[in-house]
């Protein structure tokens, strides 16, 4: 736990004594704290029992609006049951809300028209979910699949990329390991490096260390990144055309940590504060064509013991309409690496 928390949930704990918990609820919280292997203070365990109980309460709101047709996917207890939003924030988001390098700006294919799917898992252009840990990296998982799929595309081989050397050693780009970072930093440091090591050779650790980098090692290689316009279709002709595409999304929210199954929509979502880098992997459309039953297919970084938030099996609709009309969770500069060497 961070100590930053710890130190809350202490503050806080001083008046756990006159908090009220649901018994019936006791043998739930027993088996969740068993399963999760938490161990809490005298101080702290009445706090996180609060915590949980309410988030517990909006799991069961949720679900029972969305058995009414109030929502399109659903939510379910898991390993986040004990953090607010706020802490789910700070612990698991790392991509850094703050003004990007510049790269060279996507150039549309003229006259083409895209198709109405994409999935590029289908075509093997994409690993298997990986896990970020209690680590704000998510900008490293995402410029690897990014990559990914990139050297798949180049060489028919799909390599699973070492997310702890850019953790490790993008710090001169800008980067902050686990505090945080950028996507286009990280494709910037594999360019300025000349290469970046496999996971096989350079595993990951969910903590930033000293830099292991061995060049021997590198599988992966690029010469920068290109930026993606804020035009929604721009998005989906680069998707189509190019492979899986690195963006950011706002996801500091209960549905998110939350989120079970089904095609996520957060209507208090913002396009300004971005805060957790994934990957787009594919679209579609759920009935007709329109822009009210689009979705994104998305890769996320959190691997659970029963389920993967956001796994890229579900269906995410991310945004309803263009990105200039309306509030949604896609960062208006998707990035993609720039022509690997």
């Amino acid at each position: 736990m961070n100590p930053t928390f710890i130190l809350a949930a202490f503050c806080l704990g001083i008046a756990s004594a006159t908090l009220t918990f649901n018994h019936s609820l006791e043998a739930q919280w027993t088996k969740w704290k068993a399963m999760h292997n938490r161990l809490y203070g005298m101080n702290e365990e009445g706090w996180r029992r609060a915590v949980w109980e309410k988030n517990m309460k909006m799991i069961e709101l949720h679900n029972q609006e969305y058995r009414e047709g109030k929502h399109s996917f659903t939510v379910a207890m898991n390993t986040f049951g004990d953090m607010t939003s706020e802490e789910f924030r700070q612990v698991m988001n790392g991509f850094q809300n703050r003004k990007p390098r510049k790269g060279k700006v996507f150039q549309e294919p003229l006259f083409y028209e895209a198709p109405r799917s994409v999935d590029w898992r289908e075509k093997g252009y994409v690993t298997p979910v990986k896990n970020q840990g209690q680590c704000g990296s998510c900008w490293a998982f995402s410029a690897t699949g990014a990559l990914e799929g990139q050297m798949f595309r180049k060489t028919g081989k799909l390599v699973s990329l070492s997310e702890q050397n850019l953790v490790d050693c993008s710090g001169p780009q800008g980067n902050e390991g686990c505090n945080g970072g950028l996507m286009d930093y990280a494709f910037q440091y594999v360019a300025d490096n000349g290469g970046l090591d496999s996971e096989e050779s350079y595993p990951y650790e969910a903590t930033e260390e000293s830099c292991k980098y061995k060049p021997e090692y590198s599988v992966a290689n690029d010469t920068g990144f290109v930026d993606i316009p804020k035009q929604e279709k721009a998005l989906m002709k680069a998707v189509a055309t190019v492979g899986p595409i690195s963006v950011a999304i706002d996801a500091g929210h209960e549905s998110f940590m939350f989120y079970k199954e089904g095609i996520y929509f957060e209507p208090d979502c913002s396009s300004e504060d971005m805060d957790h880098g994934v990957l787009v992997v594919g679209y579609g459309f759920e009935s007709t064509e329109s822009d009210n039953s689009k979705y994104w297919l998305v890769k996320n970084r959190y691997k659970l013991p029963e389920i993967v938030i956001f796994e890229i099996q579900k269906r995410i609709l991310i945004c309803q309409q263009c990105l200039d009309t309306v509030p949604c969770a896609l960062r208006h500069t998707s990035e993609i690496p720039r022509s690997l060497s």
